[in-house]
């Protein structure tokens, strides 16, 4: 169950190994059916943009790296293997899949990450843009 708690980290990214990022890497900007105006076609786009400039620079791997460490350090991951094996008691063992596991427990742990831990995030994200941008 450790691997499936893993999982709800970011659950909308893969975490990327170098040996497996150029793969990913060369993949062409994808748009998405639901994105109607060009505003929200240009974020897209740019989240892209970004997503790959991390992925090249090996960025993404250290920030899914000091996430995993600050998450076990903040105890939460504690938190999510007991959400885990609680519910797998209460379903019974033969009577849970890995899915349904993973539909139960991923907005219990979305809303329990630490504020601290997504601020750390979102100050190495922004950092890692400035310094991309900077001449």
């Amino acid at each position: 169950m450790v691997s499936i708690c893993r999982a709800f980290v970011f659950p909308l990214t893969v975490i990327f190994l170098p040996s497996y990022t150029k793969h990913f890497v060369n993949r062409p900007p994808t748009t998405d059916e639901n994105v109607t105006n060009d505003h929200e076609k240009e974020e897209l786009k740019l989240r892209e943009i970004i997503n790959i400039k991390l992925v090249e620079s090996g960025e993404k791997y250290n920030l899914m790296e000091l996430v995993r460490d600050r998450l076990v350090e903040s105890g939460w991951k504690d938190e999510m293997r007991i959400a885990c094996r609680e519910h797998v008691k209460k379903k019974g063992r033969k009577d849970v899949t890995v899915d349904e596991l993973i539909q139960v427990i991923t907005p219990k742990g979305r809303a329990s990450v630490p504020d601290d831990v997504k601020h750390e995030l979102l100050n190495r994200i922004q950092n890692f843009i400035r310094s991309a941008a900077a001449p």
